[in-house]
């Protein structure tokens, strides 16, 4: 289990707010939000590890939380549901039978008992019903799947233009806002991200930074709005330096930022 120290705390009757990442599978993040007291977790793929966390520090679940329905992000809900009995809020959708208050970007979503309260995005591209959940008094993002350390999920179910509109909602957050991504992909990312700007110095400074992390077992996350718009190609998508690059490579015939993006996500999907 690994403790970030998450900058900005919501403090009420002296129990402040943490955030516990929980390695799980390979390389997926399970993120506990508690105030030593009660719980939630985002996006719990994995039963045992959520019960094994909550039981060494004495807390009380108070709710799931969820992104997508993607089995590494679902796959514990039923279990601790059955445990725990505790409401689950996600997207609506036939294939999360489970989610007992669906929720959209219309309303706020308020866990009292923390308390914590989230702006709801829908930000489909990865899939149709994402969803990403932002805490404006602690400035924390909660993405899934749609936008990692220095890059951005699979456009399974959506177009470029789609992940592009999803993605620039991330982007005019405050670059203080901490990115708590479900995965541990960082490394490979920024990697990627060379190669589409090698002569990008925020780059080449994180690797070193992030490579440090690695080599502790430490991890890459959470990173800030700010920092990956400087180093996330896919948030960089319309900066003249990856547009020229593409041309450059003959991943692209024109300056067309849609088609910059499709075709950096396409050379993605096979970048090794």
């Amino acid at each position: 289990m690994v403790t970030f120290d998450v900058g900005a705390k919501f403090t009420m009757s002296e129990a402040s707010l943490s955030v516990t990442a929980l390695p799980a599978f390979a390389d997926n993040y399970i993120w506990l939000v508690d105030n030593r007291t009660c719980a939630i977790v985002v996006d719990p793929g994995d039963f045992a590890t959520v019960d094994t966390a909550l039981r060494q520090r004495a807390l009380t679940l108070s709710a799931i939380v969820l992104t997508h329905r993607h089995e590494d992000h679902i796959g514990g809900v039923k279990k601790l549901v059955s445990q725990f009995s505790v409401p689950v809020y996600g997207p609506q959708s036939d294939e999360m039978p489970f989610v007992s208050h669906p929720v959209s970007e219309k309303a706020p979503l308020v866990i009292a008992s923390l308390p914590v309260s989230f702006t709801v995005l829908s930000v489909p591209g990865h899939t149709r019903e994402h969803l990403a959940y932002y805490a404006p008094d602690q400035q924390w993002l909660f993405c899934g799947d749609m936008l990692f350390g220095a890059g951005c999920g699979r456009m399974f179910e959506g177009t470029a233009g789609m992940m592009i509109a999803s993605l620039a909602q991330f982007s005019a957050l405050p670059d203080e806002t901490r990115v708590f991504s479900a995965h541990e992909y960082t490394l490979s990312n920024l990697k990627f991200a060379q190669e589409i700007e090698p002569n990008n110095q925020d780059i080449r400074q994180r690797i070193e930074v992030e490579t440090a992390k690695r080599e502790k077992k430490q991890p890459t996350l959470p990173s800030t709005i700010g920092l990956e718009k400087k180093t996330n190609p896919f948030l960089r998508h319309a900066e003249e330096t990856v547009i020229n690059r593409l041309l450059a490579l003959n991943k692209i015939d024109s300056k067309d930022n849609v088609s910059a993006f499709a075709a950096m996500r396409e050379w993605k999907n096979v970048y090794r």
